[in-house]
């Protein structure tokens, strides 16, 4: 049974303006693989930065059950390694928690090793669907059962002689093509997959940093990535660059209250990564870039934000997986601009910790924004201000519990929320960090 006390926040306007110098936890995306491609190399990896969220400690537990040693060194995490196919079979279930995208890329790993795995999730992850990954998974030779429409809990029997893939993605999505990759590196031969877009490509690069050979060319609008198969993975340092996911929203409120700078310092400006940024430049935002350098493969620097007259925006929809999970806090900058913006392609949304296109909605509605969804689009008609004061349903989704806390800091009544207690999953310290910043968030 999932234990879980709700703790509802309100977010109102600040005094003054916004301003500090912070660093934003480290990128989930990264810190994940950092941990799995650890586990699979030979010799100790030390990684500095990692996210201490609940979804990335849920990896760093499986990680260990699969006979990785894992522990901390100061602020370092150490990853002994198994090496490829030394991975041991779990005693017990391997719980994700809230993370899709473990859960995904553990899937990838487990089917071409030859072990007996079962691994389920909290209830929200347990209504999210796992048949993207199994369905082309299953041609290595591994076999998969599941609950109805493939969902949680997931039995896996690895199959003792895989078989590379070969598959072409029917959408964009990271998850799926690292999992594909991740399943490749225990298999013979070459394992290939074409995506119809580009997507977050962090699994090519720390392939790469580890010793595996991939290579990425161009196919038309999308890319063709190539994999050799049973590399000898080598242990090799990470460190972990800020998530711009989590930066996304100390970002957005600078730019919403009047007065306000900040620098969010060490972000992750992956190019995939960083849709959202490119969109508020569009928007009139005033967002400038200071000490770039490449840490790790990953391209970093510090940004600053400031206070921005922002006007609507139509977002394409190739921009969506650079930003897919921006867009709540997108859409609550859209309802402080001026004009109406057309956010399209997001029916990836629907697949999310919840439903976040029709919750995205919700929260705007009940708090005095006119929105509508046409198909897989978002529309925002800005007024360049907000009304607020209603009571957001979260349903356990991190990412619109802090777009609501951060519409706060620019409506014109407080904002509440019926629980931030999951927050801490991807952001650890968000309330504290934003506090420290200047915003007003408080228990309700």
């Amino acid at each position: 049974m999932d234990q879980h006390s709700p703790r509802p926040h309100l977010s109102r306007r600040p005094t003054g303006p916004l301003s500090g110098r912070a660093t934003v936890p480290g990128d989930k995306s990264i810190s994940h693989r950092a941990l799995m491609f650890g586990a699979l190399a030979v010799g100790q990896t030390r990684i500095s930065g990692l996210l201490e969220g609940e979804d990335v400690l849920r990896t760093a537990a499986a990680m260990r059950a699969l006979g990785a040693d894992i522990s901390r060194d100061g602020a370092d995490w150490l990853v002994s390694g198994r090496g490829l196919g030394g991975l041991i079979e779990p005693a017990d279930v391997l719980d994700m928690g809230n993370s899709g995208t473990a859960a995904r890329l553990l899937a990838g790993i487990l089917s071409t090793h030859p072990l007996y795995a079962v691994m389920t999730g909290d209830a929200s992850l347990r209504k999210r669907p796992m048949g993207r990954v199994v369905d082309p998974l299953g041609a290595t030779g591994a076999q998969f059962l599941a609950r109805a429409g493939n969902r949680l809990p997931l039995t896996i029997l690895g199959a003792r002689d895989p078989l590379p893939l070969s598959y072409r993605l029917p959408v964009a999505s990271a998850q799926v093509k690292s999992a594909v990759l991740l399943a490749g590196l225990n298999a013979p031969g070459y394992t290939e997959v074409e995506e119809p877009e580009p997507t977050r490509d962090h699994s090519e690069n720390m392939l790469r940093h580890f010793g595996a050979q991939v290579t990425v060319t161009q196919a038309g609008t999308g890319r063709h990535i190539r994999l050799r198969g049973q590399p000898e993975l080598r242990a090799a340092d990470v460190a972990v660059p800020g998530d711009p996911s989590s930066a996304a929203f100390p970002v957005a409120a600078a730019l919403l209250v009047p007065g306000s700078e900040i620098t969010i310092a060490n972000a992750g400006l992956n190019t995939l990564r960083t849709g959202l940024f490119l969109t508020l430049r569009e928007m009139g935002a005033r967002l400038d870039v200071a000490d770039q350098r490449t840490e790790g493969g990953e391209p970093v620097g510090d940004l600053t934000a400031g206070f921005s007259t922002l006007r609507g925006v139509d977002v394409p929809p190739e921009r969506a997986p650079s930003m897919i999970d921006e867009y709540p806090i997108l859409a609550v900058l859209c309802a402080a601009a001026r004009g109406t913006s057309r956010l399209r392609g997001l029916a990836e949304l629907r697949v999310k910790e919840s439903d976040r296109l029709t919750a995205t909605a919700a929260l705007l509605r009940v708090n005095g924004v006119a929105v509508e969804i046409e198909g897989d689009d978002l529309i925002v008609h800005g007024d360049g201000g907000i009304q607020g004061g209603g009571l957001v349903e979260t349903h356990m989704d991190h990412r619109l519990a802090m777009s609501a806390l951060v519409m706060g800091q620019a409506s014109r009544e407080p904002v509440r929320i019926d629980d931030a207690s999951f927050i801490d999953t991807s952001f650890p310290g968000f309330l504290k960090l934003m506090r420290g910043l200047g915003a007003e968030m408080a228990a309700a």
